[in-house]
C-alpha cells in the first residue's frame, strides 16, 4: 500500500441538491458533514478528492440503458418515481451520478492507501432497472464491477450495516461468487420483501450497543479469514441509532463509534483495504444526524493513523 499523509476522503459539491424543505431526505447533510469534519479538525481540505462525472458505460455495468436514460432525462413514469421516493430535478440527477462516481473513486483510493471514505453513498436499494427507498443507482454494485472490469480487484466483501437490508445489492450479486454480500439489519424493517444476501443476520427490534457489537464480532473476523477479499466495501448507515425515525434498533452515538472502530480495525488489522460510504440516517435533528455520520470519518482517521497507512 502506498503511503498517504492523511486519510483520503471523497466529496463533491454536487452531492448537495435542493429538495423541498419538508422532504424526509435532507441532501444538505452532505455539505454539513464536510463542514463539520473541517471545522472540528477531523480532516483538512487537502484530504478531499473530487470524483468525475460518470459515463453511461460505468452506470451500465449494473443498470439497464433504458432505466438510466429514463431517469436522467426525467421521463420515468410516476409509479417508478414514487418508488424511489425522491423528487426528480436536474440537480438531483447530477448529485446521484456524482455520488456513484464518488464511491468508485473511494474504492480505488482504498486500494491505493488502505482506507478511504466517501462523504455520501450507500444506495443499496437500487436494482438494475428501477430505484427504491431513496436509492437510484447502486453505487457499491457499480464500484465492485468497475474494479473487477479494470482488474484492480476480483474478490469483494460487502459489509452492509445500514439498518435496512441491502436488497438491491443482494439481488444484483446473487449469482456472482466473487462478490460476497453480508447484511446485518433489523428484521422487521424496510424492505418488506427481503432478497437473499450471501449472509443475512436479521436483528430483533430494540437491540442495544453491546448485543449488536457481539453479533458483529461473531461474524466479521471469520468472514475475512474465509473469503480473503481483495477489498471490503463498508456501508456505515447510522439508522440503527435509537434516535433514527426509520431504524427500530437502539444504538447510541458511542455504540455507532465503537461499531466503526470495530469494523475498520478488524479489516485493516487483518490486512484488508476498506472503502466506506455513509449509508442511511433519518432524523429531525439534522445536526445530530450529521454528527452521527461523522463518527465514521472520526474512526477512520484514528484507524488510518494507528496503522500508519
Amino acid at each position: 500500500m502506498a503511503i498517504a499523509p492523511d486519510l483520503p476522503l471523497v466529496y463533491h459539491p454536487e452531492y448537495v441538491a435542493p429538495l423541498p424543505e419538508n422532504h424526509r431526505f435532507p441532501m444538505n447533510k452532505f455539505r454539513m458533514l464536510r463542514d463539520l469534519l473541517l471545522r472540528e479538525n477531523v480532516v483538512n481540505l487537502a484530504q478531499f478528492h473530487a470524483p468525475e462525472f460518470p459515463t453511461d458505460e460505468l452506470l451500465q455495468l449494473v443498470h439497464t440503458p433504458d432505466y438510466i436514460a429514463a431517469y436522467c432525462s426525467g421521463t420515468l413514469d410516476s409509479r417508478a418515481q414514487r418508488r424511489i421516493g425522491l423528487p426528480w430535478t436536474p440537480a438531483v440527477v447530477k448529485r446521484t451520478c456524482r455520488a456513484v462516481a464518488g464511491t468508485v473513486l473511494t474504492a480505488r483510493l482504498a486500494l491505493e492507501y488502505g482506507l478511504a471514505c466517501n462523504t455520501a453513498g450507500g444506495t443499496h436499494h437500487a436494482f438494475p432497472d428501477y430505484g427504491s427507498g431513496f436509492c437510484i443507482f447502486n453505487d457499491f454494485a457499480i464500484a465492485a464491477r468497475s474494479l473487477q472490469q479494470t482488474g484492480l480487484a476480483q474478490k469483494i466483501l460487502i459489509v452492509d450495516l445500514d439498518v435496512h437490508q441491502g436488497d438491491g445489492t443482494a439481488w444484483i450479486f446473487r449469482d456472482e461468487p466473487d462478490v460476497f454480500t453480508f447484511s446485518i439489519h433489523c428484521g422487521v424493517n424496510f424492505p418488506l420483501r427481503k432478497q437473499q444476501s450471501d449472509l443475512d443476520v436479521p436483528l430483533a427490534e430494540g437491540l442495544e450497543d453491546d448485543a449488536y457489537l457481539q453479533v458483529l464480532a461473531e461474524y466479521l473476523p471469520d468472514l475475512l479469514a474465509q473469503l480473503k477479499p481483495d477489498i471490503v466495501f463498508y456501508n456505515a448507515g447510522v439508522d440503527p441509532h435509537l434516535g433514527d425515525r426509520l431504524g427500530k434498533l437502539a444504538l447510541t452515538d458511542t455504540g455507532i463509534f465503537r461499531r466503526e472502530m470495530q469494523v475498520l480495525s478488524t479489516c485493516i488489522g487483518a490486512g484488508y483495504p476498506v472503502a466506506c460510504v455513509i449509508g442511511g440516517g433519518y432524523c429531525d435533528d439534522l445536526n445530530a444526524l450529521v454528527y452521527r455520520h461523522s463518527l465514521l470519518h472520526r474512526a477512520a482517521s484514528d484507524v488510518f493513523r494507528q496503522y500508519r497507512l
